[in-house]
């Protein structure tokens, strides 16, 4: 069996044999990995049922045991969600900047992928073929880490995925650390790993934020909030808040924090939706300023991350006094307006510092499938490289490439500057051809830098 290191470097070594495919290729192997999801649907949920009932045996947080679960239809939905990749427009080599540095000197900046992947997850099988999708279709390799409550789902999926692969690549490309080695083991890799993404609980994101030199890419909260302005419209109200919630209360974008209008209050409307909320089996707390008035028992702190059926309600008297509670309280993550006044969504929305920022939707909606970026290795609430659902343009990075033809600098006497923007998809022959009316041409000389404008 290969050590966590070894299955690093083999995992850079495919990653480069991936990258030397065309772009149809890649394609084809990604479909392979759908096909083969669907054809062994059978196998892996059997597999999810065992670790399910190990897991109910040993008394497991209710919150992991849902993430664990693979529900009816799953399946189905990572396999379009792999083809939905595939079927991008290629990602790699594309060009941002193309720049004629000078005669016969082209330049430019294309897209490139990280290196190696490391993916920390913790009960959440049905991100393994998520993750693996995103890094065959960014050209990244990959090592994971997963929880042990999914042991039996993550090795069958691994096997399937990987066997897809061959022969067109190294299976080596995607390693599956099940050996005894722990977390501290895999962050002490930096000299083999180039990024970190940890996907499970508050603690295991601060733990590994805090214990690494490996730079680190994801969220530690997911306290969501959904803001109901006094113009709201009921039904859209009522039923945003039982989604944003209800559809799944473990995931990361479920509403957390519902605040209200304190106008619906007087009014009854918030009876309406709180009866909607407990009517969904979602148990009720009160905020540090509206436990008393709303006779609700209080919450346990305003930045509260529930991850199971209940929320807290929190009153406000105005638009700005629920965007000061989202930056004071919230993670940064995900904020939704319900209203019918554009002006006042208009300021919700630049007002709001979190990665995603909704109008009359559900929080559920942030989310790398729903999206259209076919999955996401995770959600960042950072602001350094990535923000959001993270898809394939967030496991890329880019270089430069320069085609000359026998130039030199010579303490920039011996070039003539034209800094001439060409179009993104011309070829060197075209830029070696192109005018520019407004090129910039810069020139060293005995009198220091001299630069025209033509």
């Amino acid at each position: 069996m290969r050590s966590p290191t070894e299955m690093a470097l083999a995992a850079r070594s495919a990653s480069r044999g991936l990258q030397a495919l065309s772009s149809a290729d890649r394609a084809a192997v990604m479909h392979r990995v759908a096909d083969a999801l669907v054809a062994n649907e059978a196998e892996i949920l059997s597999e999810n049922l065992l670790d399910i009932a190990e897991s109910e045996k040993n008394n497991v947080d209710s919150a992991l045991l849902n993430r664990l679960k693979l529900k009816d239809g799953k399946i189905a939905q990572l396999a379009q969600g792999v083809r939905s990749l595939a079927d991008m427009e290629e990602p790699i080599g594309r060009c941002l900047r193309h720049t004629q540095v000078a005669e016969g000197l082209v330049l430019k900046q294309v897209t490139s992928p990280l290196g190696v992947l490391l993916i920390i997850f913790e009960s959440r099988p049905d991100a393994l073929p998520q993750i693996c999708s995103l890094a065959i279709r960014s050209g990244n390799g990959l090592l994971l880490k997963g929880g042990k409550e999914a042991m039996r789902s993550n090795i069958i999926l691994h096997r399937i995925i990987t066997e897809a692969l061959a022969p067109a690549v190294d299976p080596g490309l995607i390693g599956l650390v099940t050996s005894r080695e722990g977390i501290d083991d895999l962050l002490k890799l930096n000299h083999v790993i180039d990024l970190v993404i940890p996907r499970g609980s508050n603690q295991l994101v601060e733990y590994i934020q805090a214990n690494t030199r490996i730079p680190v890419m994801g969220h530690a909260d997911g306290v969501c909030h959904v803001y109901i302005d006094e113009k709201c419209d009921m039904e859209k109200a009522v039923k945003i808040a039982v989604d944003s919630k209800v559809d799944y209360p473990a995931a990361c974008n479920a509403l957390e924090t519902l605040l209200v209008h304190n106008s619906l209050q007087n009014d009854g409307r918030l009876d309406r939706i709180l009866t909607a909320l407990k009517d969904a089996g979602v148990e009720l707390f009160g905020g540090v300023n509206s436990a008393e008035a709303l006779g609700l028992p209080p919450c346990v702190n305003p930045k509260h991350e529930y991850g199971i059926p209940a929320c807290t309600v929190e009153l406000v008297d105005t638009l700005e006094a629920a965007i000061d509670h989202v930056h004071k309280y919230g993670s940064s993550h995900t904020e939704c307006i319900v209203t019918e006044d554009q002006d006042t969504a208009e300021k919700w929305l630049s007002g709001v510092d979190s990665a995603c920022v909704l109008h009359n939707a559900s929080t559920r909606f942030a989310d790398g499938f729903r999206f259209g970026l076919g999955a996401e290795v995770g959600i960042s609430t950072g602001r350094i490289h990535a923000r959001g659902p993270v898809g394939v343009d967030g496991l890329l990075t880019t270089r430069w490439i320069m085609r000359g033809n026998g130039h030199t600098v010579e303490k920039d006497t011996a070039v003539t500057y034209l800094h001439q923007s060409l179009p993104l998809e011309s070829t060197a022959e075209e830029a070696k051809k192109a005018k520019d009316k407004t090129s910039r041409t810069c020139k060293i000389d005995k009198g220091g830098l001299k630069c025209a404008i033509q």
